[in-house]
């Protein structure tokens, strides 16, 4: 409908740009009604998304006819991104943005490097920086799911840690159960991705390669490279993720330090 008023292809896409981010903002607000007060927050997102998307497209132009070592510091530049927004999904642990930093530029790191080492994925800026930036990208995802797990874990069990602290257990083992528990669970979307992969879902990058022309097989086949490594990072991530926060949550003396929220708020002698 959109392109019987637009021809200029800038205006086409402003204008699906306008109505996608509508129709976000209307689902937003309509679950309102349902007491899900996330319509600031969307509207923040959409606005921050478009922004940044619109930079990053802009500056691609030159990136793709540049030197290679600028995609080093493209890659780099998005890695610090990821980890500053994956920490800031929870402020209950001490530190959380070493914690996302180190877990990302370690494993999206190895997992583009051993890729590029291979061969599987190319150094040039076209095909680098996008199959970079899906890594990173799951990586950031992964370690913000992984944070937020293991706070939920450690705050639903704090009796039965300290419990366990007080028998003489060591911290590692008390949380043993809930880092299996937060492992399984942030890769859960990477597992439904691979399971899905061509019956429910096919991704951007297939759909890329078929309309630029690539043969369908061949398509499919990078397709899978893409998920199989967004499954081996999410595999990566949530593991450091979940093994670094584990000793931001006790002190020194094996004391628990992240309580329920609840009971950290509460007003003291109350």
């Amino acid at each position: 409908m959109l392109n019987h008023f637009f021809t200029d292809p800038i205006a086409l896409g402003i204008a699906q740009a306008l109505c996608a981010g509508v129709f976000a903002l209307g689902v937003a607000f309509a679950a309102r009604r349902s007491g899900i007060h996330l319509a600031r927050e969307t509207v923040i997102s959409l606005i921050r998304g478009l922004i940044q998307i619109i930079v990053v497209g802009s500056v691609l132009v030159f990136v793709f006819g540049g030197n290679q070592w600028l995609n080093v510091v493209i890659l780099l530049i998005m890695m610090l991104a990821g980890a500053y927004i994956a920490s800031e999904r929870t402020k209950a642990i001490d530190r959380p943005f070493r914690i996302t930093l180190t877990a990302i530029f370690v494993g999206a790191g190895l997992i583009i490097g051993v890729m590029v080492f291979l061969g599987v994925i190319d150094t040039a800026s076209i095909s680098l920086i996008p199959v970079g930036s899906i890594i990173i990208n799951n990586a950031m995802n992964t370690s913000a799911l992984a944070l937020d797990r293991f706070r939920v874990q450690i705050e639903a069990h704090t009796g039965l840690i300290e419990t366990g602290l007080a028998l003489g257990a060591s911290p590692n083992t008390v949380v043993a159960p809930y880092v299996r528990d937060t492992v399984r669970a942030s890769m859960l979307p990477s597992i439904n991705n691979m399971r899905s992969l061509g019956i429910v879902w096919i991704p951007g990058v297939m759909a890329g390669l078929l309309l630029a022309g690539s043969d369908p097989l061949s398509a499919a086949l990078y397709q899978f490279v893409v998920v199989s490594m967004m499954f081996s990072i999410a595999a990566t991530t949530s593991l450091l993720t979940t093994l670094l926060v584990r000793s931001h949550v006790f002190t020194k003396a094996e004391q628990l330090i992240l309580r329920p929220q609840a009971e950290s708020e509460r007003p003291m002698g109350g």
